[in-house]
């Protein structure tokens, strides 16, 4: 009897271990897909990132603010506009709202992540010149 369940014991050890390593596998799998979407290379590395640690990515962003390109003025007056709609005191969602803060952090780190792309090209021309 011992010896079955020692077995059985064992058995579901081994399928738990090959669905784990699979399942890491694919994660890995993805991640790189999801760097090479972004550009590969160090700046698709950058990207991936900041979609993971914002937990969205830029078109996800976007869609939230109702923005098709990355402007300013635009930006913050769809943000400020939807950030006070759903106030929960004037009875909005705090979920909703905090998706829309989430969407101007993750676009706020894209324009900075292009600022910095920018002044670092800039100062290459400037030491080549």
């Amino acid at each position: 009897m011992a010896k079955h369940l020692a077995q059985l014991l064992v058995a579901g050890v081994q399928v738990v271990g090959r669905a784990f390593a699979k399942a890491l596998r694919q994660e890995i799998a993805a991640s790189q897909a999801a760097a090479q979407r972004a550009g590969g290379g160090a700046a698709g590395e950058k990207h991936s990132a900041a979609n993971q640690m914002l937990g969205m990515n830029l078109e996800e962003a976007k869609q939230i603010l109702n923005v098709e390109e990355l402007d300013l003025e635009q930006l913050q007056k769809n943000y400020e506009y939807l950030f006070n709609v759903n106030d929960k005191s004037k009875g909005g969602s705090f979920y909703i709202q905090s998706k829309v803060v989430r969407a101007k952090e993750r676009i706020d780190r894209e324009l900075q992540d292009i600022a910095e792309a920018k002044e670092k090209t800039e100062s290459r021309q400037d030491a080549n010149t």
